[in-house]
C-alpha cells in the first residue's frame, strides 16, 4: 500500500512539474537569470508554481503533521513522520545548499524534474541524472570512511 502511494504521489508531482513547465530548464532559466528584468524577458511563472505549493503545503503542515490533530502521532500511509532532526546550520549544509544552488541556476535542472525528463530520452538529462547518483554514491563513500577514521582513532 505504501508504495503504492509512493508512486500515485510522484507521478502526481511529476504531471504537476510538466503541467505547469518546471521540468523544462529554459523556464526555470528564465526565472533565476534576474538579469533578465532589465529587457522584460524574466519570467516569474516559478515564484507561482512555489506560492501555490506553499499555499497548500503551510496549512496542512499546521493542521495536521504539527499538532497531529487529525490521526495521532503517525500519518495515514506511513509508520512515522520523516522530519528534519537535525535544527543547525553547518558547513556541509551550506556546502549542499551552494552545490544544489549552482547546479540549478546552471542546468535549470534539480532531482524532480531532472527524473521527469528521463523519459524524453535526452542525453543531458540522462546524464544529470548519471552525476546526481555519481555524487550520491561519493557522499555516501567519504561518510562511510569519516565514521570508520573517527572510530579507529
Amino acid at each position: 500500500m505504501n508504495k503504492g502511494v509512493a508512486l500515485i504521489s510522484g507521478l502526481l508531482f511529476g504531471l504537476g512539474l510538466m503541467v505547469s513547465g518546471m521540468a523544462d530548464p529554459d523556464k526555470v532559466i528564465g526565472f533565476l537569470d534576474v538579469s533578465r528584468m532589465a529587457d522584460g524577458s524574466w519570467d516569474p511563472a516559478l515564484m507561482m508554481v512555489m506560492s501555490g505549493a506553499l499555499g497548500v503545503y503551510l496549512p496542512l503542515y499546521f493542521l495536521v503533521v504539527k499538532p497531529r490533530i487529525f490521526n495521532g502521532d503517525k500519518p495515514l500511509f506511513a509508520d512515522k513522520y520523516h522530519l528534519p532532526t537535525v535544527k543547525t546550520v553547518d558547513g556541509k549544509l551550506i556546502l549542499g545548499a551552494i552545490l544544489f544552488g549552482v547546479g540549478w541556476g546552471v542546468a535549470g535542472m534539480c532531482p524532480g524534474p531532472a527524473i521527469v525528463n528521463l523519459s524524453s530520452f535526452d542525453p543531458l538529462f540522462i546524464l544529470f541524472v548519471i552525476a546526481m547518483v555519481v555524487g550520491q554514491f561519493l557522499t555516501k563513500v567519504w561518510r562511510t570512511r569519516q565514521q570508520q577514521t573517527a572510530a579507529s582513532g
